[in-house]
């Protein structure tokens, strides 16, 4: 069985191929390698897996590559709110367009499932509870709102020519190799280098927390059981305050709040965000099992001890 990973070269791409692999699956790798991509992200060079550069926008690319394959998990994507803010052509190219893509080769060439890897962000906020997968789709930032156009693109594939189009959208995934512009890498890097960290507005902006080993659990649990159309929130159990989480990584770094600086708010900045992702555990048995403090505590220990892997990006962003 072989299964074609976008943007695999990515963090949480990445991930998903190690455990595929581990698995049994056969895996090609399709990424463009963006500033987000990395080959050193990837195990060593095996029988069992291959890497192809492209661009998930390359239609004519893919209707080659596809044949072959058993499935696909659609991981490529753009996916920083701050880079959305300044600059939403990007992302609405790749998410919105390169998904519509993927999906068309996929029909073209009778592969599936093909599951697309979404996020809790195309719901909006919400001030109390938590989202299930019937709440209606209210993006805030030009990142969310395309992959929220990404989502309804894949159930109007299924709607309308049955593609076995499979949706997770998941809650803010940590871990070892993530990209140093997201939370947890940006001010880990930041603290164990004498740096300082930014604390949007009073901190008070609430996120779940997943991480990524497990969602990636959850992503194979999807391909092998979930429903053709349907759609999947993965959650990770664990709400933290923005000024909760600083003070853990705090913590964990040996630094002190003498080391933060209030910025002004991000602009449209969601207030809260929680899955209800019962589905999921009814119906595939999913349930995350790293323990929050031990997985934290493990990433700020990788990113101590890789600075090889990050210093490089860092210094590209300046």
């Amino acid at each position: 069985m072989r299964l074609l990973v976008t943007g695999g070269a990515g963090f949480i791409g990445s991930h998903l191929v190690r455990a595929a692999l581990e698995e049994g699956w056969e895996v090609t790798v399709l990424d463009l390698l963006t500033y987000a991509g990395n080959r050193a992200n990837l195990p060593p060079p095996g029988p069992r897996w291959s890497f192809v550069r492209g661009d998930v926008r390359d239609g004519e690319a893919l209707r080659r590559l596809l044949p072959g394959h058993e499935a696909v998990v659609h991981c490529a994507a753009e996916s920083h709110v701050d880079r959305s803010i300044a600059g939403a052509t990007e992302f609405t190219s790749t998410n919105v367009l390169g998904t519509h893509t993927v999906l068309e080769a996929a029909r073209r060439a009778g592969v599936g499932p093909l599951v697309v890897v979404s996020t809790d962000e195309v719901y909006g906020s919400i001030a109390e509870g938590a989202w299930d997968e019937e709440q209606p789709l209210r993006p805030n930032s030009p990142y969310a709102a395309s992959k929220a156009g990404a989502d309804l693109v894949a159930l109007a594939y299924h709607r309308t020519h049955g593609t076995d189009v499979r949706i997770t959208r998941c809650a803010n995934n940590y871990g070892p190799r993530q990209h140093p512009e997201k939370l947890i890498p940006h001010f880990v890097t930041r603290l164990l280098t004498g740096g300082r960290v930014p604390l949007y507005g009073e901190g008070a902006n609430v996120r779940e927390w997943l991480h990524v080993e497990d969602h990636c659990r959850a992503l194979l649990s999807v391909l092998a059981d979930g429903s053709p159309g349907g759609v999947y929130n993965i959650g990770g159990g664990t709400e933290l305050t923005n000024r909760e989480m600083t003070g853990r990584l705090l913590r964990l770094c040996g630094a002190d709040w003498d080391r933060v600086d209030r910025v002004p708010d991000r602009a449209g900045h969601d207030l809260r965000y929680a899955l209800d992702d019962g589905r999921i555990r009814r119906e595939l048995g999913y349930a995350p099992q790293v323990p929050f403090e031990d997985g934290l505590a493990a990433t700020v220990e990788w990113y101590r001890a890789n600075p090889s892997w990050w210093e490089p990006a860092v210094r590209a962003a300046g």
